[in-house]
C-alpha cells in the first residue's frame, strides 16, 4: 500500500478527495457507482496498472481526505482506471484543462444512455444542414421542457476536436 499523509482534513479540503469522489460517482458502467472494493480489486489484480496494490480501506481514506499523498504509482493506476490524466488527480491542470476533463466525463455519462447514443449515431453521415436542423429541434424540445438550452458540458466535450479524450488521450473503454 502507498504511504499517505497523516493529517486528516475534511474531504472538502482535499482536491484529491473531491476529484476521486467525482470520478467514483460519475465514471461507472450503467447501474451503481463503483465501490472502493471493486476499484481496489481491479487495480491490484491488473498488470495494466503496473503491479500496484491498493486496499479498499486505503481508497476510502483517499476519498474522505484522511490520506492526501498517495504514491505516484497509485495515482497513475487510479488515473488509468478512470481514464483521466494524472494531473487531474494531482490538481496540476489549469482550470480550463480540468474543465475539459470534466466535460469528457459528463459526455461519457450521457453516452451511457442507449437513447442518447442512438440519436447521436443516427445523425452520423447526414449533411451539416440536416444536423443543424436536428439541433434546432432538440433545442426547441429542451426549451418546452424548461431545460437549459445546452446540456452541461455540451461545448466541446469529449474530443470534439477529434482528439478522443483529454490532452489527446483515447479513453480506455472500461465503462
Amino acid at each position: 500500500m502507498a504511504a499517505g499523509a497523516d493529517r486528516s482534513p475534511d474531504a472538502a479540503d482535499s482536491p484529491l478527495a473531491d476529484r476521486l469522489n467525482y470520478l467514483f460517482t460519475t465514471m461507472h458502467p450503467p447501474g451503481a457507482p463503483y465501490t472502493n472494493a471493486h476499484v481496489a480489486e481491479e487495480i491490484s489484480g491488473g498488470e495494466e496498472y503496473g503491479g500496484v496494490s491498493v486496499t479498499e480501506q486505503y481508497l476510502s481514506m483517499l476519498r474522505n481526505g484522511k490520506r492526501t499523498n498517495p504514491s505516484p504509482d497509485v495515482l497513475r493506476a487510479l488515473a488509468k482506471f478512470f481514464a483521466v490524466p494524472v494531473g487531474y488527480l494531482l490538481g496540476d491542470l489549469s482550470p480550463s484543462q480540468a474543465e475539459r476533463v470534466e466535460e469528457e466525463v459528463r459526455f461519457l455519462v450521457a453516452m451511457r444512455d442507449k437513447r442518447v447514443r442512438s440519436i447521436a449515431l443516427r445523425s452520423v453521415g447526414l449533411p451539416p444542414e440536416v444536423q443543424d436542423s436536428l439541433t434546432t429541434i432538440i433545442s426547441q424540445f429542451r426549451q418546452q421542457m424548461n431545460l437549459p438550452p445546452e446540456p452541461p458540458g455540451a461545448n466541446g466535450a469529449a474530443g470534439a476536436d477529434g482528439s478522443g479524450g483529454p490532452d489527446g488521450e483515447a479513453t480506455n473503454g472500461r465503462r
